[in-house]
């Protein structure tokens, strides 16, 4: 299959494990970074399983007598978490035609070569592949934080592996703080809760992770308001910048998956991506499909999962929802500028509240002379309003909305 090309290997197809960590580390952040601290690790089965142990406190009364007989024996308890592999399979298929035409693509940086003058790419189905992975890539980080755990017991449903927003169970916290009023104090809290279950004692992997709203709130509180000047460090072959806090130098990854009223405290040294190995083709590999016509089909493969370590040693925050955007009413109109109506009879008038979207949008009606007419809002945002006549003669009518006082009127006419 030419034109395919992967990470050398001892399998008989093209493995691309390597350039998936390293598809976009910028959009991908935390696949890239735990890819590259430990390479991901192999499973013989769809269902992984991952042991660890909790040490004793350390007791100042653990001094012995000489020639004193052996204490009774201890044991440690050990803790054991699971998760499973996903399956990520996409395809390309391009036609003879396509594979071609080279002249007519636009390359936008993929590798080239230069024809008569012209720059096309060097290998479509290569550059088609590679942005496949770049998309599983995507899929893939999405999954490993916000993934929901399946493992069905037959196949009319896919396997799920469970993300870091589920699997934190332990040093979970909430604040009344919204990202704009975040603390300091809210993020060493959630720090120590990790910390003093085993946590972030590793200085190069301790690692905050967050969207964008909260980002901004952490160069606020660590960085801006605190006069630190920011630096950055390389994890995994990504560039995160850090700040410092009482428990030592963090990481700040600003990753697009994470909702943006979460805040996850990470200990990255203990995460790794599980690949289930396909004997005879690797881990996430390429390989071509059976031939149907004028093209070339090849699918992208690969089973995936997160381990994550002792669940204890990482933490999660919820901050408060900010509070709905207020938007101003600019006007009002309103369906006519004149009415007729005759002695006891009514007729309609609808107000049209701009822009569309105003949060207040309710209208109260008046007549200046009741006498001759009268005005009663239709519903309780008074978006429409009946005019009743009482004796012959004129009358205005004015709608007002309760945001800003803008006012529109109709000339009322009352006939016998």
């Amino acid at each position: 299959m030419p034109g395919i090309t992967g990470m050398g290997t001892t399998y008989n197809l093209p493995n691309y494990v390597g350039e998936l960590f390293a598809a976009s580390r910028e959009d991908t952040p935390l696949l890239s970074a735990i890819g590259g601290l430990t390479g991901g690790r192999a499973t013989k089965a769809t269902s992984f399983e991952w042991q660890g142990y909790d040490l004793r406190d350390p007791d100042d009364t653990r001094q012995r007598l000489e020639g004193a007989d052996a204490p009774d024996g201890e044991a440690r308890t050990r803790y054991k978490a699971s998760n499973v592999v996903e399956i990520h399979q996409e395809a390309v298929n391009l036609s003879y035609t396509k594979q071609g035409a080279t002249g007519q693509l636009n390359t936008d940086g993929a590798p080239t070569v230069n024809i008569g003058g012209t720059i096309v790419p060097a290998d479509e189905l290569g550059w088609q592949i590679s942005q496949q992975i770049k998309q599983i890539a995507r899929d893939v980080e999405y999954s490993f934080i916000k993934g929901t755990y399946a493992n069905p017991d037959d196949n009319t449903s896919p396997r799920r592996t469970r993300g870091l927003l589920e699997a934190i169970t332990t040093n979970v916290m909430e604040t009344t703080h919204t990202a704009k009023t975040l603390t300091a104090d809210d993020v060493l809290d959630l720090a120590q809760m990790a910390w003093d279950n085993g946590g972030i004692r590793e200085s190069e992997t301790r690692t905050i992770v967050v969207n964008s709203d909260l980002k901004r709130a952490l160069t606020r509180c660590f960085v801006t308001d605190a006069g630190y000047k920011e630096e950055t460090r390389n994890v995994g072959g990504v560039n995160l910048q850090t700040i410092e806090t009482d428990f030592g130098r963090f990481n700040i990854m600003l990753d697009a998956y994470m909702p943006k009223d979460k805040l996850l405290v990470l200990s990255l040294e203990q995460l790794a991506p599980r690949f289930l190995e396909i004997p005879g083709k690797g881990h996430f590999f390429v390989e071509p499909l059976a031939k149907t016509g004028a093209s070339d089909k090849v699918q992208i493969y690969g089973e995936i999962g997160l381990e994550y370590g002792d669940q204890k040693a990482h933490a999660l925050l919820t901050v408060a929802p900010a509070a709905a955007s207020t938007v101003k009413v600019t006007g009002v109109t309103l369906s006519k500028k004149t009415a007729s109506v005759k002695v006891g009879a009514r007729n309609t008038v609808t107000a049209l509240v701009v822009p569309d979207g105003a949060t207040n949008k309710k209208v109260t009606w008046a007549s200046d002379t009741p006498a001759n007419a009268t005005v009663t809002a239709d519903n309780e945002n008074g978006s429409s309003a009946t005019i009743t006549g009482v004796k012959a003669g004129t009358a205005k009518v004015t709608a007002t909305t309760a945001d800003g006082a803008k006012t529109a009127t109709v000339d009322v006419t009352v006939s016998e």
